[in-house]
């Protein structure tokens, strides 16, 4: 049987992380509290250390891009039907 990933939010990250950057528990100690384990916590760590809290917050952009995919498709679809439409007109008045 195979086990699910955990995905954990963006707030819970950032505290484990917090937690882990003031310094008043080890890395273990964190990781046996939050049932995490330790080289995850060294990771948001790191990364809170390097980027701050927005690296933890990534669902909006990937919506936005999501947004702007389905945009981009609707915008393509509307070109393709207004050139078949031109080339219509084209036919229509080249055989009046």
């Amino acid at each position: 049987m195979t086990k699910k990933r955990k995905h954990y939010s963006a707030q819970f990250k950032f505290q484990v992380a917090l937690e882990a950057v003031k310094g008043l528990k080890t890395v273990n100690q964190l990781a046996s509290e939050h049932e995490l384990h330790p080289n995850q916590v060294s990771q948001w760590k790191r990364q809170l250390l390097a980027e701050g809290a927005t690296i933890f917050d990534n669902g909006a952009a990937q919506q936005q891009q999501r947004d702007m995919a389905q945009t981009e498709a609707q915008l393509y679809e509307q070109i393709g039907r207004l050139k078949m439409e031109v080339e219509w007109l084209k036919k229509s008045t080249r055989l009046s």
